[in-house]
């Protein structure tokens, strides 16, 4: 069976909002601001996730971002990315726009259950909030993996909205990448 993680970068207040600025949004851009120099490790993390990815679940505005910024890029990161099979949940798109790439459509949490059932690692969700909050409300997430970025935004869609009920969390790692990042590794499930 698959195990999803949601891998993603937030501030310290929980806003994961254009991290690049390139969404328009005023506090945009923190992800370089804040990262700085401890960026080249938070890329060496990344990396080592992204090899020990089975596949990456993506929502259709977050199939869009990556193909976008990451089809024209080459190197080994690039190369992983792109290489790696993607599902698109979307009811409004039949093709995908990044690389390796199969629609989800239907029933969302039908779909996710049974793309878990048919894989074996790790299933990564990046951005995608939308469907990151269906997957947690239905308690189709595994893990959490959080890069925290030393600010406090104030305002901005975070991860996490409501929910219909507390959702239980343990955590199970906790390291600073470089001198000012953290990176936070949660278990997400009823029996925490």
């Amino acid at each position: 069976m698959g195990k999803i993680i949601i891998s993603t970068n937030a501030s310290l207040d929980g806003v994961v909002q254009d991290p690049d600025g390139q969404e328009g949004f005023r506090l945009g851009g923190w992800f370089n601001q804040f990262g700085g120099k401890d960026l080249d490790a938070w890329f060496t993390i990344s990396f080592e996730e992204a090899l020990g990815a089975e596949a990456l679940l993506l929502g259709r505005r977050s199939d869009e971002w990556f193909a976008a910024r990451w089809l024209s890029r080459s190197g080994d990161f690039a190369d992983r990315l792109n290489g790696l099979p993607k599902y698109v949940v979307s009811s409004t798109v039949d093709e995908p726009r990044w690389s390796n790439a199969t629609v989800l459509g239907g029933d969302v949490v039908d779909q996710v259950s049974k793309l878990k059932d048919a894989l074996d690692g790790e299933i990564l969700v990046y951005a995608s909030y939308q469907l990151g909050r269906t997957l947690i409300e239905h308690d189709l997430v595994d893990e959490l993996r959080l890069s925290v970025f030393p600010v406090v935004l104030g305002a901005g869609e975070r991860l996490f909205g409501e929910t219909g009920d507390q959702k239980g969390l343990r955590l199970v790692q906790a390291r600073t990448i470089g001198d000012n990042l953290v990176h936070l590794t949660y278990r997400v499930g009823r029996d925490v």
